[in-house]
Formats: structure tokens, sequence, C-alpha cells
């Protein structure tokens, strides 16, 4: 099971000069991986917010082997063509190091998406994230792209350079006990249960991406666990990443760096 940290971008993490720094200590201290928030504001007491394209792409260049990326994008919010760009020019940037991290989002949290005339609508935000996930995969062919559907147009349009190496892996995030995101997640490279409460509940989402997809050789799956969580029952469960997760609402630079110094667990 390889390790990574994920950070929200708030605050003193807010500066992508602070964060490149973290991921050049991260990748030699042995992390596998650094993975950031893509938010746009969030409930007090965070006041600032960073953009995660722009810090990812100071990683990139602060970094030779670390894994990055997006955990997750909010992918309705975003033009779909636009995303493409951004992120076949940050794995290009990155030597082929990009994890696209995808999934609905939420207006829950920070009312991101209602205070900022946002669709709301879940159903509509799943519609939008199927039409720019193709629009992705097939952009990333080389190949001339057409896609007329309900949210987007793509009118014969090749998009090139294609990524380091012909595509860029997408892991889908979503609630275990929702069926609909795990079936997103079997076609495409892996997927990330969030609020995961146990290894045992992974055991049964791992069942269940088994059972849809026959194997899971080359399938990734990613569990988001606390600093002093002992990870080894997820691994046994059938996770292949471990996040390292911080809390917003308690976060400090310094918690971040002793725990990226100390090294990932096991």
């Amino acid at each position: 099971m390889r390790s990574a940290v994920w950070v929200p971008l708030f605050d003193e993490l807010a500066d992508p000069l602070t964060v490149a720094r973290l991921a050049a200590t991260a990748e030699e201290a042995g992390w596998d991986g650094m993975f950031v928030w893509d938010q746009l504001w969030w409930r007090e007491p965070v006041a600032a917010v960073a953009d995660p394209w722009i810090t990812l792409a100071a990683m990139a260049t602060a970094t030779e082997q670390l894994r990055i990326g997006p955990m997750v994008t909010p992918v309705a919010r975003r033009r779909p063509v636009k995303l493409l760009r951004e992120a076949t020019t940050l794995d290009l940037l990155s030597g082929g190091r990009l994890t696209l991290g995808v999934g609905l989002g939420s207006d829950r949290f920070a009312g991101e998406f209602s205070r900022s005339g946002e669709e709301v609508d879940d159903r509509v935000r799943a519609e939008q994230l199927d039409e720019s996930l193709q629009i992705l995969t097939a952009g990333w062919t080389g190949e001339s792209v057409s896609h007329h559907g309900n949210h987007y147009t793509v009118d014969s349009v090749r998009f090139l350079p294609r990524p380091e190496s012909g595509r860029i892996p997408i892991w889908i995030a979503g609630f275990p006990g929702n069926q609909k995101p795990i079936r997103r997640a079997v076609r495409y490279d892996g997927f990330f249960p969030v609020n995961l409460t146990s290894p045992d509940q992974l055991a049964d989402v791992v069942a269940t991406l088994e059972s849809l997809r026959g194997s899971l050789s080359g399938f990734d799956i990613a569990v988001a666990v606390s600093p002093s969580t002992d990870v080894r029952p997820y691994s046994s469960a059938g996770a292949t990443w471990c996040l390292t997760d911080f809390d917003p609402a308690t976060l400090r630079l310094a918690d971040v760096q002793a725990v990226i110094a100390a090294g990932p667990a096991g």
C-alpha cells in the first residue's frame, strides 16, 4: 500500500510556495504522493484559501517522483475542455505524475454551489460529471472529439499534446453506501470512498467493486485516515493508497510538517 499526504489549502497552507516546500520534504521523507483539496472557500474559522491547480503546478516543479493531484475536483463547476487542458498541462509539467480525483462535490459544507450560482441538484451534477469524463477521456486519445450532450458541446476539436502516458488516471470519489459512484468508478482507474468509518466497511466496498469489475488488478482504492490511525487493517481490506488527512478546523502548518517529517506509517 502506498502512502500520501492529503491537505486542505487553507490559512497557513494557502501559500503555494509553502505547500511546494512541504511536497519536496514529503518526497525526501519517503511519501509516495501528496494530494490537495479543491475548494473555493470554507466555513469559519478558515479564512484564506488557495487555488489547487496553481499550487499543484508549484508542487510539480519542486518534486521529481511524488504523485500529485486534486482530491477531489468537483467537475460540474469546471468547463470540461478547460479542465482537459489544465490536467494535461499539469501532467506534462510533472512528468506524468498527476492523478485526477473527481466527484460531485457538496453544497452542505460551505455553500460553494448555491452562493456562486452553480448547480445544486446532485442528479444534474452527476450528469455533468459523466459528460465531462467522456470529453476528457476522448480528448486524451489525441483524436478529434465531437460531443453534443445535454450540458456540453465540443465540435470536432483535437486536443494536443496528449498526457505523458497517453491518459491520466481518474479516481472517482463517493460515499461507500452509494452505488452510483461505485458503478462509475469501475469504468475508470480508482475509487476514493469518502467518510469511510471502518476497515470492515472498506471490505464491503472492495467486494462490490470486485463483483462489478471482475478483477481489481491495476485499480486503486484510496482511503483517508487521521495521522494516528493504524493503516494495516485498511491494507488488509484492500486499500492500495492511504491518504493521511488533516482536520481543517484545527489545521496548523507545524502539525503537517511534523507528520510529513516522520514519514509514512509502516
